[in-house]
C-alpha cells in the first residue's frame, strides 16, 4: 500500500490551525522554517507556515497568509533564479535553489528553499510543500573563497604575462647573440680561407682546411639555434642529417651515397656546439679514412633513442679505422674532451666492413 504521509497533512489541515494531525503539529514545531501553498487558489497563496518561518523573515502569521512567497524577493533576488522556481510549480516537480531573500525589516540573508507538490491519492497536486534554511553564511563564505580566487587567477595571469614577456625578451636576446655568433663565424671562416689562399704548405693548408670545417659546424649550430623558436632546447638529429649531407657535398663526392634513418632528437642547447663539433670530427673523419683514395660507398646515419639514451650512429663501409688512428688523432683528443663535457659517451666499433662510431648522451627534459 502507498505511504499518504507526503499528503496526509492535507486531509486534516485546517488552514488556522492545522491541528489534530501529527504531522502538521511537527511541521509548526520544527525548528526549520516551512510554509504550505495552495496552487488552486489565486496567485498560489501562503496557506500555513509555522513559527520558524515567522523568526526567520520578521513577519508575523497574519502578514504572511495569504500571500505568495515573491514578497520575500527583493532588487538583488537573482531573476534566473526565481523562473526556475516558477517552472518548477508550472510543472509540477521538486526543486531547490538558493535565493536571496529580503526580512521585513530590509536586511537580507540566502535562503536554502526546497519546494516540493503534495499530491492526493490520484495524483493531483493538492498543495506545495516548501522548507526555508538561512545559509548565509555559507554563500558568504563561498563568495569570499571566489573573490580571493579571482584575485589569485589574476595575480597569476599577470604574473605569468610578465614571465611570458621576460622569456620573450630573452629569446629574443638569445636569438640575437646567435646570430651575431654565426655572422662571425662566418667571417672567421673568410678571413682562414683568405689567409689559406696566400699559403704553399700543402700540410699548413690542410690543418686550416680542418680548422674551416669545425668553425662552419659551430656556425650551422648557431644558425639552426637562432632560427628555432625554442631556447631550451636542439634538434640535433636534424642538425646531423643536415651536416652529414653539407660534409658529403662540401667533399665533392658524388660518388658517396647517404642512407639515412633520423628522426627528431632534442638535447638541452648549452649541449649544441659540443655534440656538434663531435659529429663534425667523426663525420670527417668517415669521408676521409672511409672513403680514401676516391673509393667509393655508402655513408649510414642513424638518430633516435635507444634505451632512454639519445643515440647517433654513423657508420661507414670502408677498409676500418686502426686503433692508433683513433687514438692520435687531434681530432680524437678533441672527441674525448667534447664528450666529457655534455656526459657522452662514443664507441667505435666494427662494422664488417667498414667503421661504426656510436654516439649516446642524454636527451632533452623538456617536454
Amino acid at each position: 500500500m502507498k505511504q499518504r504521509d507526503d499528503w496526509h497533512l492535507t486531509d486534516a489541515l485546517d488552514y488556522e490551525h492545522g491541528r489534530g494531525d501529527p504531522f502538521a503539529a511537527a511541521v509548526r514545531a520544527t525548528r526549520m522554517p516551512m510554509v504550505i501553498t495552495d496552487p488552486h487558489q489565486d496567485d498560489n497563496p501562503i496557506v500555513f507556515c509555522n513559527v520558524a518561518f515567522q523568526e526567520l523573515t520578521g513577519y508575523d502569521r497574519e502578514e504572511i497568509i495569504g500571500k505568495n512567497c515573491r514578497f520575500l524577493q527583493g532588487p538583488e533576488t537573482d531573476p534566473a533564479s526565481v523562473a526556475l522556481v516558477r517552472t518548477a510549480i508550472e510543472q509540477g516537480h521538486d526543486i531547490d535553489v538558493d535565493l536571496l531573500n529580503y526580512r521585513k525589516d530590509g536586511s537580507i540573508f540566502w535562503n536554502a528553499l526546497y519546494l516540493s507538490p503534495v499530491r492526493d491519492a490520484a495524483g493531483a497536486i493538492r498543495f506545495f510543500f516548501a522548507s526555508q534554511l538561512n545559509v548565509t553564511e555559507r554563500v558568504e563564505a563561498q563568495q569570499i573563497i571566489n573573490q580571493q580566487k579571482a584575485l589569485v587567477e589574476r595575480e597569476v595571469e599577470r604574473r605569468t604575462a610578465d614571465l611570458r614577456d621576460a622569456l620573450e625578451a630573452k629569446t629574443i636576446l638569445l636569438h640575437e647573440v646567435d646570430h651575431r655568433v654565426k655572422n662571425n663565424l662566418t667571417m672567421i671562416g673568410s678571413l682562414l680561407r683568405l689567409q689559406a689562399r696566400s699559403i704553399d704548405d700543402p700540410a699548413i693548408v690542410a690543418k686550416l682546411d680542418n680548422m674551416l670545417e669545425r668553425v662552419d659546424a659551430l656556425a650551422v649550430v648557431h644558425r639552426q639555434l637562432y632560427q628555432s623558436e625554442d631556447i631550451a632546447t636542439f634538434d640535433i638529429g636534424l642538425f646531423a642529417e643536415s651536416l652529414a649531407r653539407d660534409v658529403i657535398g662540401s667533399s665533392g663526392r658524388v660518388d658517396i651515397k647517404l642512407a639515412l634513418r633520423t628522426r627528431s632528437l632534442m638535447v638541452d642547447s648549452a649541449h649544441a656546439s659540443a655534440l656538434g663539433l663531435i659529429l663534425n670530427e667523426i663525420l670527417t673523419n668517415a669521408i676521409k679514412h672511409g672513403f680514401a683514395d676516391g673509393r667509393s660507398g655508402t655513408l649510414a646515419l642513424f638518430t633516435g633513442e635507444e634505451r632512454g639514451q639519445g643515440t647517433i650512429r654513423i657508420c661507414d663501409d670502408g677498409p676500418g679505422m686502426p686503433a692508433t688512428r683513433r687514438t692520435k688523432s687531434i681530432g680524437a683528443a678533441l672527441i674525448t674532451r667534447l664528450v666529457r663535457q655534455v656526459q657522452a659517451q662514443v664507441k667505435w666499433s666494427d662494422n664488417a666492413p667498414g667503421t661504426c662510431v656510436t654516439i649516446t648522451f642524454p636527451k632533452s627534459e623538456t617536454p
